[in-house]
Parts: structure tokens; C-alpha cells; sequence
């Protein structure tokens, strides 16, 4: 059964560093993109990175150049490091795998974790 777990996350203040990461089981998933998706308290579900099979990675402008989204194929497992947090960058991070199209639309991702959460304070 397919399975995403996050761990990671947790409370930072403005400018500091957050590692995420997601251990993916059940179906192989070292072959199907992975991506990293965000939703703040009151808002939509936002995309926010993602990393193919073989490592070519997207993300979203507003995160460009101070996230950084990886993979180990030999563990299943993703990770987004964090740098220069936001306030804005506080919300609840899910991790995702096998999108059917656009890879910044959530509704065409096949499986999602749980979610954990990020704070930035001010």
C-alpha cells in the first residue's frame, strides 16, 4: 500500500533553516516525480517544488533560490532544505509523488502524505 510519511519541520525564526524530508513505501517510487506542495491557514494548496526521476527539479517563484529540493532513489525519500525563511513561508508542507500532468497543479498528484508543519516567526 502506498505510503507517505514527512518528517521535519517544526518552529524557526525569520531567516533561518528548516529541513523537510518524506519517505515514500509501497509502490516503487524511485521512478515517478516527487514534489513538495504548501498550504497556509486559510488559503489554497500551493505548489511549491518538484524533482523527477533523474534528479530535474521545478519550483515555484517564490521559493526559487532559497529552497532546495533532492531525492535518494536508493530510499524512496525526498527532502526540501529551507533557507532565508518567511514568515510567509509558514504553512503545513505536503509531500506528493506521481502527477498525471502539470506538475503545479495539486489535483493531477496520485499520492499524499500527511502534512507537517512549518513556522517562521517574526
Amino acid at each position: 500500500q502506498a505510503q507517505l510519511v514527512e518528517s521535519g519541520g517544526g518552529l524557526v525564526q525569520t531567516g533561518g533553516s528548516l529541513s523537510v524530508s518524506c519517505a515514500a513505501s509501497g509502490p516503487t517510487f524511485s521512478r515517478v516525480p516527487m514534489g513538495w506542495f504548501r498550504q497556509a491557514a486559510g488559503k489554497e494548496r500551493e505548489f511549491v517544488a518538484a524533482i523527477t526521476w533523474n534528479g530535474s527539479t521545478f519550483y515555484a517563484d517564490s521559493v526559487k533560490g532559497r529552497f532546495t529540493i533532492s531525492r535518494d532513489n536508493a530510499d524512496n525519500t525526498i527532502f526540501l532544505q529551507m533557507n532565508s525563511l518567511e514568515p510567509e513561508d509558514t504553512a503545513v508542507y505536503y509531500c506528493a509523488a506521481d502527477p498525471e500532468g502539470d506538475y503545479t497543479d495539486y489535483a493531477t498528484w496520485a499520492y499524499w502524505g500527511q502534512g507537517t508543519q512549518v513556522t517562521v516567526s517574526s
